[in-house]
Formats: C-alpha cells, structure tokens, sequence
C-alpha cells in the first residue's frame, strides 16, 4: 500500500474526489452508505465479495476475512438487504487485528460498538441485530459487484470519509486525484480571497471554480 498516495485522498476527501469524477464524467457516488463514527476513513483497492440469499444451499458468511490483505477495503454486496446482516464483531476483531482497511456494505452490520472502541471503520446503510446466518450467504469472491448501483471491479479504488464513500476506478485513480487537488487549490484561493474583501461570485468567476466542476461536454 502507498501511503503518500492514501494521504493524497484523504487530503483532498470524499466531496473533492465526488467533484473530480463528476468533471471525468464518472459515476462512482455510493449515495446512502454512511460510516458509523464521524472520524472513520478508509482509502483502498477492493476485495469484494456478493451475497446471495441463502436458498436451499447452506452456506457461510464471513469466512474470506484471512484471505483479505492488509490495506484492502471489503466490499459487500447485499443488494441493500437491511433485514440480515453480514457483518459483525467477530469479522471486525479479525479484521483490525490483520489491518485490513475498512468496511463498505450494501446493506447492514451489527455490533457497531465494537467497531467503534478498536476503530475499525464501517460504512453501511444501518444497523441493526439480525444475523444474516442461514439467510444469505457468500456466493462469489473477488468478482464485479455494485454498491447503490455503482459498479465495482476488485482491484477499484474506495475512499470514504464522514460525507460518504465513493469509488474509483483503479485505471482512473491519478487522473481523478489530480483533478481534486486542482478543485481544492482552487477552493483555497477562493476562501481566501473572500476573507481578503473580495466578493464570492467574483472570487468564483476570475477562478473559473464552475468550469473546474463540469464534464467538457456540458461547460458549453
């Protein structure tokens, strides 16, 4: 893992790199998926995995986690169940005892005070105390998956921060990241000159701060 490279998305955050790929025309916003603590990031390439429900097939729920690397956010899709869960306080133990990077679940956790006293991070659409044990199962490991109708691949990049979690193409990951550190510079200048005097649609207009946030095709 590059830790420069994490520190260079944390820098910038969620809303930076939300705007960046909106200027790439990417669409990686996992709308709904929040973390459970205001302080809890994740920056990562994916290790994902699909549930299913559980059928007449049996199956497990949690058993991947030692085949996960340190550094790599999970990444669950549970097509937004919030009736079973399929993650809990032992998957969060492991998993903060061998540095895995976070959490991303479409759907629900459980044992959320665990999380928060080793300070694992988790984003979820909620919680709640349902086991997901003979409800779902995991049916495939490291295949094309989507979060709030976002597609993932393993290998793409997630970062998350207190204003969510967004995802981005590992092909795509320096351009976008370049792109939100351009925006944020700019929306230094901005504050900046707003606190020197300056008006703020002035201070926009002569930064070009709108054109920095549009795809090509729609800035005219």
């Amino acid at each position: 893992m590059d830790d420069s490279l994490v520190k260079r998305l944390h820098a910038v955050g969620v809303c930076g790199l939300s705007d960046a790929m909106d200027k790439h025309g990417i669409d990686g916003q996992c709308l709904g998926i929040m973390p459970f603590g205001p302080d809890m990031k994740i920056a990562g390439p994916a290790f994902t995995i699909r549930m299913v429900p559980v059928g007449l097939s049996g199956g497990v729920v949690g058993d991947y986690i030692d085949d996960v690397e340190p550094g790599q956010v999970v990444v669950i899709d549970n097509n937004g169940r919030r009736d079973a869960t399929v993650w809990g306080d032992i998957l969060t133990t492991v998993a903060s005892h061998r540095g895995i990077g976070g959490t991303v679940i479409d759907g629900v956790c459980r044992d959320i005070s665990t999380s928060l006293g080793v300070g694992y991070p988790i984003f979820a659409r909620a919680n709640t105390m349902r086991t997901g044990k003979d409800r779902v199962t995991a049916d495939a490991y490291n295949v094309t998956v989507q979060l709030a109708g976002v597609r993932i691949e393993p290998g793409d990049w997630l970062v998350g921060d207190s204003d969510g979690v967004i995802a981005i193409p590992r092909a795509r990951l320096e351009e976008v990241l370049t792109t939100a550190e351009e925006i944020t510079a700019v929306e230094d200048q901005i504050i900046a000159a707003v606190r020197g005097g300056a008006r703020l649609d002035e201070a926009r207009r002569k930064l070009k701060y709108h054109q920095l946030q549009t795809a090509p095709s729609k800035a005219g």
